[in-house]
């Protein structure tokens, strides 16, 4: 009985297609967030401890304006009670979640 038929196979080539989009789409999203100055540090803030300012959150707001002709995720940020959704988004493109960190004790 060929693999490729079945429903398992199946399931996983899906899954891996939509994992493969799902990080192509966050590389292509983390390389325009570069491009745009200043928004990754505002972003990052309340991953850093910090909280939105009112300006903050109007350059938020105007810069992923900006970024949602690009990706279809930010259109669920810039929607009505979207700023719920920004901790999540700046966890999902946080780089250094994948990393081995490695703590002293001393």
């Amino acid at each position: 009985m060929p693999l490729d038929g079945s429903p398992r196979f199946a399931a996983f080539r899906a899954y891996s297609y939509v994992r493969e989009l799902t990080l192509r789409e966050k590389q292509r999203l983390i390389a325009e967030i570069q491009q745009t100055r200043g928004l990754m540090p505002i972003l990052m803030k309340p991953r850093n401890g910090q909280r939105w300012s009112a300006d903050d959150r109007a350059q938020l707001r105007d810069h992923l304006g900006r970024l949602t002709r690009l990706s279809p995720y930010l259109v669920l940020v810039v929607m009505p009670g979207g700023f719920f959704v920004l901790p999540v988004f700046a966890w999902w493109l946080d780089r250094r979640r994948g990393r081995n960190r490695i703590r002293f004790e001393g």
